[in-house]
């Protein structure tokens, strides 16, 4: 135990020089940090909400959105399919959660039920067996000659369970996009989304970004009527609905327009590629660009119907309604409005992400400003400090320069911890800061093992470097059994907790490694250095 190769002590340097390389970056500002040259290490412990600030809410997705709109889509699917079949209805529409409808000759009801079952589209995933398979809707004869369609149980877990995982994901890109560090999303409970971006400045920002659904849609405006006429009290054509301008009234936040719109999506916003903040005529303006698929939908929508107006609709409301001047073949387009330069890029940017499949619902709102933050690094600052002055004084009183090499150990400890923090670019909470507070009282525990057991040796006669080895040889075990149980809750409070749990377990496992480490080998190989030089007739301790 009292030996060290060569190779040994120079792994123990390197790895001790190394631990202060990394943490040397979090003593100067992020600016100088980031303007270091690349191939020095430049990255910094990443401070998490509660001590940087930033935006925390917690949103619940609006699954049953998704099961109405494939509802909608099968009502608008049986209408074509029973008239190409010249099968004669009425009544066709939704009521309690099931598309009906009354099928008017009753020699008629098999091909109409025929017709029905081939809209139905494979189950994604089989809740039971995990695997793919299963219709996703069920065809049903009530009240004689009606027809109901539901949608399974498989399928409506599928759906949502879907939506979940899907609104996850275009939540990630949105946030990404903003170009903040270390964001937390995860999924709480069954529909529900936590959401905390440390050192966002602008929540309300975040709030508008996440709470629009995103969903572009190309139909056309229909010109048989007018909305006045439907506002007026007259019937809104069928296959038509009026919507809502995107331009309000800034006095009352009315519309300044209203337009009677096509229900036929003609072309989707999902098969966008692409799209940018530019300007046309000096105005800020959309950009947008297709898919191959959704350039030939444009392509065929817009040549079939020029001199037509086109309507832009994003969640509902119509950003604008151009009238198609010629075909547009390139699979590029632009949007443009009243819009600001702050408008023009959140919406190139939702465009980007992604529609979410269904609204978010902000369940829980917590803002935490950056002075609160600070006050809580400060107050973690002072902490530690004290928690480590404290444990050195105690040490160097109880076991002189024993207790000083192990001080210098100590030291050494928190330039590891602090350097592997940054490397990994684990955030760093308040519950990590006491994380931390607790890792400087474990890590000379190992140390009053060790200079204990070497106490008991010297009692029973034993020359300073027997009572050294015998001291290290059979408290080594004791000090790897207590840390290793340590570690092992450390690893299951990481897998099982989350958020300022989360934290708190990663500072506490990386300070078990590193307090073992400078406890077991750092302390030993100066005590060894020590004892060789100096070759005391007995040790003070």
């Amino acid at each position: 135990m009292l030996y060290f190769a060569p190779w040994k002590v120079t792994l123990v340097a390197v790895i001790c020089v190394l631990g202060l390389i990394f943490t040397a970056p979090n003593f100067v500002s992020e600016e100088t940090a980031e303007g270091l040259p690349s191939w020095l290490p430049h990255n910094q412990v990443s401070l998490g909400l509660d001590l940087q600030g930033g935006s925390h809410l917690l949103l619940e997705v609006e699954a049953d959105v998704v099961i109405q709109e494939r509802l909608n889509a099968l009502v608008d699917s049986v209408r074509p399919a029973l008239r190409g079949k010249r099968i004669g209805y009425r009544d066709l529409g939704q009521r309690r959660g099931a598309v009906v409808v009354t099928i008017r000759k009753p020699e008629q009801l098999e091909l109409a039920i025929e017709e029905i079952k081939k809209l139905s589209a494979p189950v994604q995933g089989n809740t039971v067996s995990g695997v793919a398979g299963g219709r996703d809707i069920e065809v049903a004869v009530v009240n004689g000659n009606q027809i109901s369609v539901t949608l399974t149980e498989d399928a409506i877990r599928e759906r949502r369970r879907s939506a979940i995982e899907q609104s996850i994901e275009i939540v990630r890109r949105r946030i990404d996009e903003l170009g903040t560090r270390e964001p937390t999303i995860q999924r709480q409970g069954d529909e529900r989304i936590l959401v905390q971006v440390p050192g966002l400045q602008d929540p309300e920002r975040l709030k508008a970004l996440l709470g629009q659904t995103a969903k572009m849609v190309f139909r056309l405006v229909d010109v048989t009527t007018s909305p006045g006429e439907i506002m007026a009290g007259s019937r809104t054509p069928p296959g038509s609905e009026l919507l809502e301008s995107d331009e309000r009234n800034p006095v009352d936040d009315t519309p300044v327009n209203m337009y009677v719109v096509r229900k036929r999506v003609m072309v989707s916003g999902d098969t966008l590629v692409d799209s940018s903040a530019t300007f046309q005529d000096n105005m800020p303006v959309v950009s947008f660009r297709f898919d191959s698929v959704g350039a030939k939908k444009f392509g065929d929508a817009t040549g079939k119907n020029v001199g037509r107006p086109f309507a832009i609709v994003l969640d509902g409301r119509v950003i604008s309604a151009p009238v198609i001047r010629e075909p547009i073949l390139g699979g590029t387009g632009i949007i443009s409005g009243n819009f600001t330069v702050q408008e023009v890029q959140d919406l190139s940017l939702l465009l980007r992400a992604g529609a979410l499949p269904a609204p978010l619902k902000i369940l829980e709102e917590r803002t935490v400003g950056p002075a609160l933050g600070a006050d809580s690094v400060a107050a973690g600052k002072i902490a530690c400090v004290i928690a480590f002055i404290t444990v050195m004084i105690f040490m160097f009183l109880s076991y002189g320069i024993f207790g000083l090499a192990a001080d210098l150990a100590l030291l050494i400890n928190l330039f590891l911890i602090m350097g592997a923090l940054s490397v990994l670019q684990a955030t760093l909470t308040l519950p990590g800061i006491a994380g931390i507070v607790l890792t400087i009282g474990m890590a000379v525990d190992a140390n009053v093992l060790v200079f204990e057991r070497i106490r008991e040796e010297i009692r029973t006669g034993k020359t300073p470097f027997a009572a050294m080895e015998a001291g290290y040889q059979r408290a080594v075990g004791t000090i790897f059994d207590a840390n290793i149980t340590t570690f092992i809750a450390a690893v299951i409070l990481f897998v099982m907790g989350s958020g300022p749990i989360k934290g708190f377990s990663i500072t506490l496992g990386i300070g078990i490694i590193t307090s073992v480490f400078t406890a077991v080998t750092v302390t030993r190989l100066m005590l060894v250095f020590w004892l060789r030089r100096t070759r005391p007739a007995a040790l003070p301790i």
